[in-house]
């Protein structure tokens, strides 16, 4: 639910921390993509493809940079337009409780377990022997807690996660419905029966103010834990296999595969369906573009691209110059058929 005020944009502005460039008297009722916006909402531009709906946009005032052509409507001026939009986001829709405080009577608690009252547990959850929910942590409904699991304070469980044995998860911890966390790690042994498996007596950690999306793996360590650091978010549809270590503030963007035992460091980006072989280390703040695959240690900073994965700059001209072939092979053909003549 949206909030029902009218606000004045220089108020708005003050509180994105940015300034009023035009009337800063007008009234705002509400926040929408530019293309759609109507009279009496707030939009933005982050992108500079999107300056062409200045011309055509009803809203009645913008977030934008400074460098950008209002049009003569009245905007909030700021250096970071996206993060003053996902502020004004957070006042329009704050956010609201879910479950209240309890347990629905249609959840299996055991006896053992520790939960916090002003904890929610939603309609048909199951939180097993040992495991403790701290305060205001909410698990929406059919949400599973394993043995001895530590859940913190103020997290949201959405319908369908599974949290495994002995999984600790931190404070203001999103998780997105149908994830798995804690499940077994992929190893086996080779025999002459067949392939023995190897049994994964490790665990998951999860730090504080992390976000998973859904229908995302994460594999308990096959001895020891796999790590997910401080801020970190991780999209839909990730696999991240067991006794991976991920630092603070990464981002793991959709479709992304990590195999077994390997580092990423802080502020790392993996963008969507990259895969990294297991058993290597991406240093902090290294940036790996769209279906690349990473097989070697990366060293901090770099930003790398391909399959296999390359510095960015010679992957662009070594594709560049792969969509060059059939013009090359067609000036080759000729070349060679005036030699033969």
């Amino acid at each position: 639910m949206s909030l029902n005020n009218k606000i004045a944009l220089v108020d708005l502005a003050e509180y994105a921390g940015g300034t009023v460039d035009g009337d800063g008297s007008v009234i705002i009722n509400g926040i929408a993509p530019i293309e759609k916006a109507a009279s009496g909402q707030i939009s933005f531009i982050a992108n500079d493809r999107y300056k062409k709906f200045i011309e055509t946009t009803k809203a009645s005032a913008l977030v934008l940079a400074p460098h950008i052509d209002s049009k003569g409507i009245p905007c909030i001026r700021i250096k970071n337009p996206y993060l003053a939009f996902a502020k004004l986001i957070d006042l329009f829709y704050p956010d609201e409780r879910i479950v209240d405080d309890g347990i629905d009577t249609s959840s299996v608690i055991h006896k053992s377990a520790q939960i916090e009252p002003s904890a929610g547990i939603g309609p048909f959850c199951h939180v097993s022997k040992g495991a403790q929910i701290g305060k205001e942590t909410q698990l929406i409904s059919s949400v599973f807690i394993g043995r001895d699991a530590v859940i913190g304070g103020n997290c949201i469980f959405y319908p369908g996660v599974k949290i495994l044995d002995g999984t600790k998860i931190g404070n203001n911890v999103i998780i997105h419905s149908s994830t798995v966390i804690g499940s077994d790690g992929f190893g086996y042994a080779k025999s002459e029966t067949g392939l023995k498996k190897i049994k994964q007596v490790g665990w998951v950690e999860i730090d504080d103010d992390v976000e998973i999306g859904s229908n995302v793996s994460v594999d308990r360590g096959a001895l020891g834990p796999t790590r997910i650091g401080k801020g970190t978010k991780i999209d839909n549809l990730v696999q991240i296999a067991h006794n991976v270590e991920i630092g603070q503030h990464s981002i793991i963007v959709a479709q992304v595969g990590i195999s077994g035992s390997t580092k990423i460091g802080n502020g790392v980006i993996l963008a969507g369906q990259v895969g990294v072989v297991g058993h290597i280390e991406l240093g902090d703040g290294v940036m790996v573009g769209a279906q690349s695959g990473v097989k070697n240690t990366i060293p901090a900073g770099k930003q790398i691209f391909g399959s296999p994965a390359r510095d960015k700059i010679a992957a662009m001209r070594i594709e560049a110059a792969l969509n060059r072939l059939p013009e090359l092979l067609r000036e080759f053909n000729k070349l060679k058929k005036r030699f033969e003549e």
